[in-house]
């Protein structure tokens, strides 16, 4: 049997269907996404929630032309499969396949990479403004938000602009956790789809005329406008945008396909600012996913026939080590608090959330709030700990200089998905936090070589002064015990593993066992190698490095950090300001974005691997001959 997919190249092909084939559409783009994810892992219950509003966007309005920008991006799916990427899905998030967020080398409906949160509004009042003065007749611009990235500062930032601005923007806010009763919903759809037709506004611009001629009639007109907005407000939460400068409408049921095209069809022409409320289901059409988004939010390999996720057995993961070893330190010492911002299942905090309600605080999407109460926290006593993954804590820099390392309180960053994150791509590889962090004054960095270490480095945070960052990998930690007893890691001490006088490895964090497994490829070709685990980029333990430095004569540093300000940078401004004159080789990131593709692929072609690591300790040896 044929499917409706196999016709459709692109957007222009949708608006051949007819209403009843686009239903049927839509249940084979979930079939394709259910059975894609679960093979190959990736966001689900977003991805499934949206099909309904992406074939009714495609259908009614002309990508490219029509700018669509996708919030986050992460519920891209349909939109790729339908916009000439269908014979490819099969290698979503796989190395050298399709990307499972927006890419613009893939395709020109792309229209930015998003992966982050929040950004779709500014990008979108950027381009509605830049087609005014280029004159441009051609398209309108269209952005796709979640209301849980409308939570954000950036959000409200955009919104506040393009309502004083008045650009033609369209903004659809993909509302999947509101909840409005049937009659209510139903009666607000109604309304919103005829007060949107052709009619409805010609005959509302009429009687605004018309009121404009009569005696007292900007009374009338004032009671009017009034009366229309008090039946919004009551019905819906329309008045915080329309007092934003945004005309409102919705909200609607984002499951209506042939309700979705007549409102769209209505509003094309529309102008200035837009907000239309939709109202989806996550999940939707998967009972898995529908009765447990959050954990098919983002998900691995699944059995799509009961929805058990599958797991390959092996020692914990590193952010399950956090979690534990957070109830046990919460347990200890009662002003420790924890703080999310809107990721307590990937963190690992629910747990926490569970045992202790009132020292759990998830802010939402809100990184830059988030650090700052952190600060708040800190500075009346408490031991705020502020776990966010790496790619998303940069977008909170200013929060770290400012409000906690300026006044230097003690607050500590618990820092998951540090380096390669994998299949997500480049917008969450970890890639950066040593560099952006290092140059803040007053802050601690540390890494931890294994699971066990990760759980010392907490305890020891507890004591040390000012702000402290714990960086630690996405996946499973080595497998190594989890000793009963925590114990204190000293600020700025390195740990030697093993002694050798021709050359020596300073590796940090889960890198330090490859830089172990390199040293013994390196011994048995006669080449005698000490490794340390350098365990802190700041403070550097000084005198621990330049000693062995200056015995071996060759340094090779090893990092999941780009090169750039990070691990490798501090030890060399290190050998330079003592004057050392030694062999220097550093491995890390390349100055570059690093595409998506499984972790394993990615270390490898990358040379964080211990034949790789070998090789540049070689080189060392070249160079000084």
């Amino acid at each position: 049997m044929s499917r409706i997919l196999d016709r459709i190249h692109s957007p222009e092909d949708l608006k051949t269907l007819k209403v009843t084939e686009l239903r049927k559409l839509a249940g084979e783009l979930r079939e394709i996404i259910i059975q894609t994810v679960a093979r190959n892992g990736g966001h689900l219950a977003p991805n499934l929630g949206v099909i309904e509003l992406t074939l009714a966007l495609h259908y009614v309005f002309e990508s490219p032309h029509d700018r669509i920008v996708w919030d986050v991006g992460h519920q891209c799916y349909a939109h790729k499969l339908i916009t000439g990427r269908k014979d490819r899905f099969h290698t979503l998030r796989q190395y050298g396949g399709i990307a499972g967020f927006p890419k613009r080398s893939e395709s020109p409906h792309d229209i930015v990479e998003t992966g982050h949160s929040s950004t779709s509004i500014s990008y979108g009042l950027g381009m509605a403004t830049a087609l005014r003065l280029k004159k441009d007749p051609r398209g309108r611009v269209l952005v796709v938000i979640g209301d849980g990235s409308m939570t954000a500062g950036l959000a409200f930032e955009g919104l506040n602009n393009a309502g004083h601005q008045r650009e033609d923007l369209i903004v659809i806010l993909n509302d999947n956790e509101m909840s409005i009763s049937p009659n209510v919903g139903a009666l607000s759809s109604f309304l919103s789809r005829k007060m949107t037709g052709r009619l409805a506004r010609r005959l509302k611009k009429d009687i605004e005329r018309l009121a404009e001629r009569l005696p007292r009639g900007d009374q009338f007109l004032h009671l009017l406008r009034k009366s229309e907005g008090l039946l919004k407000s009551a019905l819906t939460p329309g008045m915080l945008f329309e007092a934003l400068g945004f005309d409102y409408v919705g909200p609607v049921d984002g499951h209506d396909l042939e309700g979705l095209i007549h409102l769209f069809q209505n509003i094309r022409e529309m102008k200035g600012p837009l907000l239309v409320h939709i109202l989806t289901k996550k999940g939707k059409g998967y009972l898995p996913a529908e009765t447990d988004p959050e954990t098919f939010h983002g998900v691995g390999p699944f059995d799509p026939q009961t929805g058990k996720i599958l797991k390959e057995p092996g020692p914990p993961t590193y952010t399950e080590v956090f979690s534990r070893t957070m109830l046990r330190l919460a347990r200890m010492e009662p002003r420790l608090v924890a703080i999310t911002a809107a990721m307590p299942l990937g963190t690992g905090l629910k747990p926490f959330a569970r045992e202790f309600p009132d020292r759990f605080f998830d802010v939402g999407i809100c990184e830059q709030h988030a650090v700052t109460f952190a600060a708040g926290l800190a500075l009346e006593g408490l031991l705020p700990v502020c776990a966010i993954y790496s790619t998303f804590l940069q977008r909170a820099l200013d929060q770290i200089i400012h409000d906690v390392a300026l006044p230097n309180v003690h607050v500590i960053f618990a820092i998951d998905r540090g380096g390669i994150v994998g299949e997500d791509g480049p917008t969450h590889q970890g890639q950066f936090d040593l560099s952006y962090l290092r140059l803040v004054p007053n802050m601690t960095i540390m890494a931890p070589k294994d699971e066990n270490e990760l759980q010392h480095m907490l305890y020891s945070a507890l004591s040390f002064p000012g702000p402290v960052a714990i960086r630690y990998p996405r996946g499973r930690g080595v497998g190594v015990p989890l000793e009963d007893e925590f114990r204190e890691i000293p600020r700025g001490q390195a740990e030697i593993l093993r002694e050798g006088r021709d050359l020596v490895i300073l590796a940090l964090g889960h890198l330090v066992p490859t830089a172990l497994k390199a040293a013994d490829i390196l011994e048995k070709e006669g080449i005698s190698c000490g490794v340390v685990n350098a365990r802190f980029v700041k403070p550097l333990d000084e005198e621990l490095i330049c000693d062995l430095a200056a015995r071996s004569g060759r340094v090779l540093t090893v990092e999941e950090n780009t090169l750039l300000g990070g691990f490798g940078s501090a030890v060399a401004e290190l050998l330079l300001d003592r004057g050392l004159r030694v062999k220097l080789r550093r491995v890390g990131l390349p100055d570059r974005f690093i595409e998506h593709g499984s972790p394993s692929i990615l270390r490898e072609r990358l040379g964080l691997v211990p034949e790789a690591l070998a090789r540049a300790a070689r080189e060392l040896f070249e160079i000084s001959s």
